[in-house]
């Protein structure tokens, strides 16, 4: 059985949707189960769901309170309360496709040797169109994925991202939760813990893999459309991988080196850009590499700049 969990933080205005769309799914009620983790929303997220438990009665269904506060305690409290052999995470503000359960099921029984998995990620800008200064280099701060229609596993410097993945009820039991030193936190953006996760799989040698046609579309707000936010998350992800190397001086000087290394990618991208007079695209990944660096150098602990 797969358990699908949605954490969720005050996103009232998204997560009826984003329940319905699993709902609606053309599986048996038999095949999965969908828990919902109410991180101490304030807004009027538990009458949403009260409101979808009435409209789908019929669905196996778990409203769970976290008080913890963070998205990894959120997170493995979904893992702590499933009872599937399959855990599937999916953003409170992300929409499955119709027949997202019916070939995440398959490709399950298809991979035994899978491990964990990420699916396509396709955005949904509530502006309705993308940023001029969003480079597909970019893509990833705002949780889209798209490596293409064919089956694959994930190599490299690559991973799932956290609006549309999942893991084998075994590989946790090996690996371990969800690093609560890590992740959001109401507003902040420290971050990490996805990274943290995989690059413990990635340690013992399993498969991780990417499924094109387990779909969600990711809602993508205004406020995160600006160069504002691309700084923020920037900051954020570098403290986040401070947090993530704590106590660990030679990871952290690699983590060092790797960040030289991207910055000679950035001024080639950068450049490219200002070549053939996309500007905006090139300072918006200077702005982000910057940002990066100085959360990476910083001594905070969270990632608010």
């Amino acid at each position: 059985m797969l358990s699908v969990i949605v954490c969720t933080y005050n996103r009232d205005a998204y997560i009826y949707k984003t329940l319905e769309a699993i709902a609606l799914n053309d599986v048996s009620i038999e095949d999965y189960e969908l828990l919902v983790i109410n991180n101490n929303c304030t807004d009027n997220t538990e009458s949403e769901c009260r409101r979808f438990r009435k409209d789908f009665p019929n669905v196996n269904y778990l409203y769970i309170l976290e008080t913890q506060q963070g998205l990894s305690y959120a997170r493995n409290r979904g893992i702590a309360e499933a009872h599937g052999n399959v855990y599937v995470f999916v953003d409170d503000d992300a929409y499955v496709q119709s027949n997202y359960l019916k070939y995440l099921k398959v490709h399950v029984s298809e991979y035994p040797d899978m491990m964990a998995f990420g699916g396509k990620i396709l955005p949904l800008f509530e502006s309705g169109k993308k940023p001029k200064w969003m480079s597909r280099f970019l893509m990833p701060i705002i949780s889209t994925l798209d490596k293409g229609q064919n089956i694959t596993s994930f190599s490299g410097n690559s991973y799932p991202i956290g609006a549309n993945m999942g893991f084998r009820k075994e590989c946790i039991e090996q690996v371990g939760l969800f690093n609560t030193a890590l992740g959001r936190t109401k507003k902040n953006m420290l971050g990490g813990e996805e990274k943290d996760i995989f690059e413990r799989l990635r340690q013992r040698d399993m498969k991780i893999m990417y499924f094109p046609r387990v779909v969600v579309q990711h809602v993508i707000p205004a406020s995160r459309t600006t160069l504002a936010y691309v700084k923020k998350f920037g900051f954020g992800a570098g403290v986040s991988e401070k947090v993530r190397c704590s106590g660990k001086p030679i990871q952290y000087v690699c983590s060092l080196f790797k960040e030289c290394v991207k910055w000679g990618g950035t001024f080639v991208l950068s450049i490219f850009y200002v070549l053939v007079f996309q500007y905006s695209k090139a300072f918006a990944l200077l702005a982000f590499r910057w940002n990066v660096t100085k959360g990476l150098l910083s001594r905070k602990k969270y990632g608010d700049d």
